[in-house]
C-alpha cells in the first residue's frame, strides 16, 4: 500500500466512523431515554397500584409529644376516624423528646411506603431547628406534607388558687412577684415554651422556666400548683379548665373567636400578641405520591365532617384543610417568625 493510499484511508476512517458515532450516540440517548419513560410508567403503575391496595396493615402514627399534650389529643382523635375511614387502624406511638426533634427524626428516618406517618409538631418543625446547631432532619426537604388539620391558639391558664382573674391581673400580679413565678412548658423549644417566654417579652415581666418532658406533665404540675402558668396550645387544657381545675385567662388568636366563648383575646391587653400553630400531617421523603394523595383525600373528607368539627371544637381548636403546597409555605413563614423571635429573645437549648 502506498503513502497516498495510506493516508486517504486514514481520512476515510477519520471522517466515517464520527458520523456513525453520531449516530450511535443518538440512538443510545433515545434508546435510554425510552427505558427511562418505560421504568418510570412502570414504577408509577406499580406505585398506584400499592395505592389502591393501600392500606392493607395497621399505620403507624408517631406523635412527638407525650400522652395528654395537645398534638396527642388532636391526634388520637384524627387516628380513630382516618382509621375507620381507610378499615385499617392507626395506632399512635408517642416520641417525645428534645421539643419534638426525638419523634420528628424518627418519622423522617422511617421507611417510605405510608405506613408511618408523623403528626407535625410545630415546635420540631420549625422552633427546635432555630435551637441547634445540627439537627438531624430539614424541616422542609425532609417530609412530604400532605394536609394541616387543625389551627389552634395557646390558652393563658394559671392553677385555681391563683389570684388572678384576667390577663391584666396576672400582668400586675406577676410583675409584683418579680421572678418567684414558675412558668411550666412541654420543654425547651416547646411551643409553651416559645408562646410563655414571647408573652413574657411582651409584658415586660419575669417567670422561672421551668421545662418538663411534654405537654401532659406540664399542664399537669399547673393544675397541682408545682408551676404557677403556661401559655400552652389549646387542646392541651380546654377540657380541664371545662372541668374546674385550671382558670383561663386569655388565649392568642388576634381577636375573641365564638369557639372560645367569652374568653378574651390577650391582644385586648398586649396589643399585637398572637400565636396560632397549624399541625399537620407528614410522611417521609419519598412517600409514592399515589399513597400521599389517598391519604389527603381521605384526611380532607374527615376533617370536613361536622362530628370532627364537633371534637376539636370541644378542645378549642378550629378544623382545617390545606393543600400540600399551602401546608410547605405555612412551615416556611413559621420558620421565618420563629427565627426572627428566637434571635430578638435570645432562646437557647437549655
Amino acid at each position: 500500500m502506498s503513502s497516498d493510499q495510506y493516508h486517504a484511508g486514514a481520512l476515510m476512517r477519520a471522517g466515517q466512523p464520527r458520523e456513525r458515532r453520531y449516530r450511535f450516540r443518538k440512538a443510545l440517548w433515545f434508546t435510554l431515554g425510552l427505558i427511562a419513560v418505560g421504568g418510570w410508567l412502570t414504577n408509577h403503575a406499580a406505585a398506584a397500584e400499592r395505592a389502591q391496595d393501600y392500606p392493607n396493615r395497621p399505620i403507624r402514627l408517631i406523635v412527638p409529644q407525650t400522652a395528654g399534650s395537645a398534638i396527642d389529643t388532636l391526634g388520637r382523635i384524627l387516628a380513630v376516624k382516618m382509621g375507620e375511614a381507610l378499615g385499617q387502624q392507626f395506632v399512635v406511638d408517642n416520641r417525645a423528646g428534645a421539643g419534638g426533634l426525638v419523634g420528628m427524626e424518627i418519622g423522617k428516618n422511617a421507611l417510605p411506603d405510608g405506613y408511618t406517618l408523623t403528626i407535625s409538631s410545630t415546635s420540631g418543625l420549625t422552633i427546635v431547628p432555630h435551637l441547634h446547631k445540627k439537627i438531624p432532619y430539614d424541616s422542609l426537604k425532609d417530609f412530604e406534607f400532605i394536609s394541616i388539620y387543625a389551627a389552634q391558639p395557646n390558652i393563658l391558664v394559671v392553677n385555681q388558687a391563683q389570684p388572678p382573674k384576667s390577663v391584666k391581673e396576672f400582668i400586675e400580679w406577676a410583675k409584683s412577684k418579680g421572678n418567684q413565678l414558675n412558668m411550666a412548658s412541654a420543654g425547651v423549644g416547646s411551643t409553651s415554651h416559645f408562646s410563655g417566654t414571647a408573652f413574657m417579652m411582651a409584658a415586660n415581666l419575669q417567670s422561672t422556666h421551668v421545662p418538663y418532658k411534654g405537654g401532659g406533665p406540664s399542664v399537669a404540675a399547673v393544675v397541682a400548683g408545682e408551676a404557677h402558668w403556661t401559655l400552652t396550645p389549646a387542646a392541651a387544657v380546654m377540657s380541664l379548665v371545662r372541668a374546674g381545675r385550671l382558670r383561663a385567662l386569655g388565649h392568642s388568636l388576634p381577636k375573641r373567636a365564638r369557639l372560645l366563648g367569652d374568653l378574651p383575646a390577650i391582644a385586648e391587653t398586649l396589643p399585637g400578641f398572637e400565636n396560632v400553630a397549624e399541625t399537620g400531617l407528614i410522611a417521609p421523603r419519598g412517600t409514592p405520591r399515589p399513597i400521599l394523595d389517598k391519604l389527603r383525600i381521605t384526611l380532607v373528607k374527615v376533617v370536613d365532617s361536622p362530628e370532627i368539627e364537633a371534637l376539636f371544637a370541644e378542645q378549642g381548636v378550629l378544623a382545617a384543610t390545606s393543600t400540600p403546597e399551602e401546608f410547605r409555605k405555612i412551615t416556611q413563614r413559621q420558620l421565618l417568625r420563629s427565627g426572627e423571635i428566637v434571635r430578638a429573645v435570645g432562646l437557647k437549648a437549655e
